[in-house]
């Protein structure tokens, strides 16, 4: 039998907000969640994140959504990918 070792995390959660907020000043920052475009994957600068999301995106079954700030949208706070593999999301 497999056994499930845990999944360390290289960051703490220090609360849930519904927007982007400045964790300093508090300064709220209005957000919108939007799919990556293959002409966009170029904002994504692999030096900044752990994951290659140029492989991500190459996956054909799986869709990138970017969180970004509304007046300031070509930088990228946050990245998901998402698979729907017909009887559950991944």
């Amino acid at each position: 039998m497999k056994q499930n070792l845990p999944i360390q995390l290289d960051f703490e959660v220090d609360k849930l907000t519904n927007s982007i907020e400045n964790a300093t000043t508090g300064e709220i920052f209005h957000t919108e969640i939007t799919k990556v475009t293959a002409k966009q994957n170029r904002q994504i600068n692999k030096a900044d994140w752990l994951l290659d999301w140029h492989l991500e995106l190459k996956e054909k079954n799986r869709d990138i959504y970017k969180l970004t700030t509304l007046h300031n949208p070509t930088v990228i706070h946050g990245l998901i990918s998402i698979s729907d593999n017909h009887d559950h999301i991944l």
